[in-house]
């Protein structure tokens, strides 16, 4: 039998990160992370325990939103091995489904088929020597085979946007895989990052958090 997966919350929302922003999302937010980063806007999937379901369960709450996308997220959803079961079972339904993950942990084991979306962690995180690099290889290699996955720099600072554009250019990134940066809100400036990304003509999209920007004064949930 499967072990219950530790949830911390559920929720039908607007699709506010990716390249697939915009888009009706179910979530299954799971618990628990193995990085603290600086920034962090969802503290409570490592502070509160979150609530035990089975995959059958996360499944019946699904049955109301019928071929809607789902992204499975965090925390760092591949903590918990009981995610790669429900990863089967939603492609089993013939769901559209994304993977948020820190990039923290080895991906090889995620089926073709599950679109990941690998954050890069940046210094002005403190958990850029947690990256496994080994990730940008498996994720090129899917992304060969047809898979749409994508990697997001989450930066804080000039000296962050300096740091990824180094990596996006060393490793070929943007050639070969869609490439987000994302500002963090309060600490880099969204004007800022559009010009910088001008200024170095850099081949990469410029991500706001969309839901945000629906609901500025809802932090869970949406």
């Amino acid at each position: 039998m499967t072990d219950p997966l530790h949830v911390s919350e559920l929720f039908y929302s607007i699709q506010g990160e990716s390249t697939r922003a915009g888009l009706p999302c179910a979530f299954i937010r799971l618990s628990g992370c193995n990085l603290r980063c600086t920034y962090c806007d969802s503290r409570y999937t490592w502070d509160e325990p979150g609530t035990a379901m089975t995959v059958a369960e996360i499944l019946t709450w699904l049955k109301d939103f019928p071929g809607v996308m789902v992204e499975i997220t965090g925390g760092e959803p591949l903590l918990q091995k009981a995610a790669y079961p429900l990863m089967d079972q939603l492609l089993a339904d013939g769901r559209t489904v994304l993977l948020e993950t820190s990039g923290s942990l080895a991906v090889d084991r995620v089926p073709a088929g599950i679109d990941i979306i690998l954050d890069i962690k940046c210094p002005g995180s403190g958990m850029d020597t947690r990256n496994e690099w080994r990730n940008l290889e498996t994720l090129q290699a899917r992304r060969a085979a047809g898979s749409g996955d994508e990697i997001k720099f989450v930066l804080s600072s000039v000296r962050d946007f300096s740091w990824a554009c180094q990596v996006v250019r060393d490793r070929g990134l943007a050639t070969q895989i869609p490439v987000l940066f994302s500002p963090v809100t309060g600490e880099m400036p969204v004007k800022l990052l559009a010009q910088l990304i001008l200024d170095k003509q850099l081949p990469v999209r410029l991500q706001l958090q969309l839901h945000t920007q629906i609901w500025p004064d809802i932090t869970r949930g949406v």
